[in-house]
């Protein structure tokens, strides 16, 4: 089956990006050194492209982002150097030759209602307790934005300069882990339904969903007779290991809150994929007058912008 064509409304989008382990193999299991790449993997990714963070979260086998962006161009080439720099980082780290992701990024929109945009942002949030892995959310060993959202302060991590290294050694040059790495920083935005909090009021409302996941979760383990696994228990999985059982589950083409605006998104989506499927028949047939509809990815072609030359 085909992958859906990338797609970003034309005034920008709140976008859930998912990414999944091969296998579903632990290579995310935290680490204090594991902490600080992804971390500065994802402040540099930030710094140049100038993509907005309001939350993230990285499990043991998959993580998660909720980004705001302009169009599909940007958030591809922001997921491009994260999970490329990734992938070379974790393989080094846990000793995996083999791939790192089981397939591409996985993102939906976001719709602009609030409903939609706290949902999400619960969500991700609800990582680590949800599961049964740790009692509270902060307990959670791994990258978990809730501490600095909690704080109001950046995230902060290490980009190691790979290169400088290899230099280094070719010119047999002793230096220790540090010396080459330098601080980057996560920063993170409020909620676009949220951004006219002041940052105590917008500290106040995550503490809120805090108390309300942690409540909610708390009751269903009761229910289930059931004890949090615990952080020791997670820090001695070996990062090579597959777990028993990995939860599948269709997802959503868009997260809204209401049929209406579902069913608007649905539209533009529509007609977005049908402009597409037309100028790549018309450009199969060597018609190069076809034009790319905004904001896509034509097969060979540069992306689309508003800005884009038309056809000769």
């Amino acid at each position: 089956m085909s992958r859906p064509l990338r797609f970003i409304p034309k005034e920008g989008a709140l976008v859930h990006v998912t990414c999944r382990t091969i296998q579903s193999r632990f290579l995310l299991r935290p680490s204090p050194a594991l902490n600080q790449i992804v971390v500065g993997v994802l402040g540099r990714a930030q710094r140049l492209y100038q993509v907005a963070c309001h939350d993230i979260v990285v499990m043991s086998n998959h993580w998660h982002g909720l980004f705001l962006v302009k169009d599909a161009n940007q958030l591809a080439r922001f997921m491009e150097f994260v999970n490329s720099n990734l992938a070379r980082e974790v393989g080094r780290l846990v000793d995996w030759p083999d791939k790192v992701w089981a397939r591409r990024y996985h993102s939906i929109v976001v719709s602009n209602e609030e409903m939609a945009q706290v949902e999400r942002f619960r969500y991700l949030l609800s990582h680590g307790v949800k599961e049964g892995l740790v009692g509270r959310v902060t307990e959670w060993p791994g990258v978990h934005a809730i501490r600095e959202l909690l704080e109001g302060k950046p995230l902060k991590g290490l980009w190691f300069d790979r290169t400088q290294e290899y230099a280094a050694r070719i010119r047999g040059e002793d230096f220790d882990r540090l010396k080459y790495a330098t601080e980057e920083i996560l920063e993170l935005s409020p909620l676009p339904c949220w951004e006219d909090l002041t940052p105590e009021q917008y500290r106040e409302q995550v503490a809120t969903q805090i108390e309300d996941i942690e409540r909610a979760a708390a009751a269903e383990l009761r229910k289930k007779g059931l004890q949090p696994l615990g952080v020791p228990a997670i820090l001695k999985q070996r990062p090579h290991t597959r777990p028993a059982k990995t939860k599948k589950s269709p997802a959503p083409a868009f997260h809204a809150a209401t049929k209406a605006m579902r069913q608007l998104l649905w539209t533009m989506y529509s007609e977005f994929v049908g402009k597409f499927r037309d100028a790549a028949e018309q450009w199969r047939t060597g018609d190069r007058t076809a034009r790319f509809p905004v904001g896509s990815f034509p097969p060979g072609l540069p992306f689309v912008t508003a800005d884009s030359p038309g056809p000769p």
